[in-house]
């Protein structure tokens, strides 16, 4: 009667109700029987005595497709050995899809170098198409990418949508949504996004709302521009109506560290009066980003090529310099972690780099952005622990990475990834739970399962329950750990002995596979 019986183990359905003993048969791809089936055989047979059973975990803030790993390393086994089950990307405003031209996927250039890639597809139904005859060792869905969808139209040009404009982005959005993309993203601190007014936004965003999708947003700032951003974003939440998701929500730098407290206020009060509000958050105090975002604002303006032209005018390089000085940013803390220029930089902090040139630490970071033609990869330690806690712990929040999957033989490449990308979901439970007691197994397992399930629009998973796809992940409580760390992030994490997608083990006492059966979820 069934394919796979797993006996004997503590079932955390996903919903947050309290653990129970259970068995769960699975039929296929999905869960036919939750119960006491001791007497029922099976063709593989699970003990899971003393583990715990959980919905496979779903991560909503994926960068595997933009950071291209999904075609480059296809087992993305960085994600399975935390128990991600499914990944959702298109995120912080770049996507795959739709593409109005071949040239559109330069919106992704920032994080990868184009002379690695082609593109076989234009529409996000092509795009899924040729996905599916990849296949992934997880399941993957994407949210449009407002700048991706942005860039189809204007290209390099940095300005407001005139109205027929507007028209096109809209129904370009539109056929996405309808070809089963989740929602739509944006990534409003990036340079073809910055200049989209209010109006757009909300615009946009009433096509979402009006397909059932989700709204993910890369506010305009987490420095000073916290509070503003944050405001924005519930602004355009209720004037379109739409499920509004914040990415990555976080106050950076030490001065700006006070005004968490006021951000998850806002939201708090947003939720009271009925706006649809969540956030997702990594259990680290380094952040990973693009080392332009640091400069102000107004210098990446009209992209790539005129960041350098500025950069290099002795004028209005003084005149940065300046501004970088006055926002009162700590640079000392920052270092590199991808380059095009040298792979012995990789690991140097900024600071050093200065110090070994006899520079100033701004002027190191333009000559640096100069030389590498603005393509480099940054990590810096630039949040409050306490922070981080308040926002793992917080009701409205779902655990996601803002990573991709890796294997350890990436390490060859000298490129230093991010640890969230290794130990996201695990170092949540070994440190939150286990260690700290701030969170209970159910609810930690909540934040990674039902809730961006349902938050997403993601049906029949995320939930152990019967008649829902058998996505499925046991872990050892005894052995959870997250190995990542900075120095050394390529260290897959211990805990997962078993995991199963569509029906399928892809993780075996603790080894994965090599089995991909992920599938392409459309919404």
């Amino acid at each position: 009667m069934y394919d796979v019986i797993i006996k004997n183990g503590m079932l955390i359905d996903g919903t947050g109700a309290s653990m129970r003993k259970a068995d769960v048969g699975i039929k296929g791809d999905k869960i036919k029987k939750i119960g006491d089936l001791h007497d029922e055989r099976a063709e593989t047979e699970i003990d899971a005595q003393w583990l715990l059973v959980c919905p496979g975990f779903i991560d909503v803030n994926n960068h595997s497709d933009t950071f291209w790993q999904i075609f480059s390393e296809p087992d993305l086994e960085s994600l399975v050995y935390q128990g991600i089950t499914t990944i959702v990307g298109g995120n912080c405003g770049s996507s795959l899809a739709p593409l109005a031209s071949p040239r559109t996927i330069e919106s992704i250039q920032k994080w990868i170098d184009l002379k690695r890639i082609n593109v076989d597809w234009l529409k996000t139904g092509e795009f899924f198409d040729f996905m599916e005859k990849k296949k992934l060792s997880v399941n993957f869905a994407t949210l449009a990418g407002h700048a991706t969808l942005r860039r189809g139209i204007l290209e390099d040009q940095m300005r407001n949508l005139v109205p027929k404009e507007l028209d096109f982005v809209r129904k370009m959005l539109a056929e996405s949504l309808k070809e089963g993309a989740l929602g739509m993203s944006t990534g409003l601190i990036y340079t073809h996004a910055r200049l989209a007014s209010e109006e757009e936004l909300v615009d946009l965003a009433k096509v979402v709302e009006k397909s059932g999708g989700v709204y993910a947003t890369h506010i305009r700032g987490e420095k000073e521009e916290l509070l503003n951003s944050v405001e924005e974003a519930i602004k355009i939440a209720r004037e379109s109506g739409v499920k509004l998701h914040i990415s990555h929500l976080k106050a950076m730098g030490k001065a700006n560290w006070i005004k968490m407290d006021q951000a998850l206020a806002l939201i708090d009060e947003a939720k009271r009066n009925g706006v649809d509000v969540s956030f997702d958050v990594y259990p680290y105090t380094f952040t990973g980003s693009v080392l332009y975002a640091l400069l102000p604002a107004w210098v990446t303006d009209g992209g790539k090529r005129m960041l350098i032209h500025r950069l290099r005018d002795q004028a209005i390089r003084t005149k940065v310099i300046s501004e970088m000085k006055d926002s009162g940013f700590d640079y000392k803390n920052v270092e590199i972690a991808m380059s095009p220029l040298d792979k012995t930089l990789a690991r140097r902090k900024i600071s050093e780099i200065a110090l070994s040139q006899g520079k100033s630490i701004e002027n190191a970071v333009l000559d640096i952005l100069i030389a590498s033609e603005g393509r480099v990869i940054i990590s810096a330690e630039v949040l409050s622990e306490e922070n981080v806690r308040k926002a793992v712990v917080h009701p409205l929040s779902i655990i996601a990475t803002n990573g991709a999957g890796y294997s350890v033989s990436h390490a060859k490449t000298g490129e230093m990834v991010h640890s969230r990308s290794f130990g996201t979901m695990i170092r949540v439970f070994s440190k939150y739970v286990v260690k700290e007691k701030v969170l209970t197994w159910e609810n930690a397992v909540r934040k990674m399962t039902s809730y961006p399930a349902e938050k997403f629009g993601i049906k029949k998973r995320g939930v152990l329950k019967e008649g829902n796809f058998a996505d499925i992940a046991i872990l050892d409580q005894g052995k959870v750990k997250d190995l990542s760390i900075k120095e050394n992030p390529y260290q897959y994490s211990k805990g997962v002995e078993y995991l199963v997608v569509n029906g399928e083990m892809i993780l075996k006492e603790g080894e994965y596979l090599g089995v991909r059966e992920g599938r392409i979820i459309r919404r």
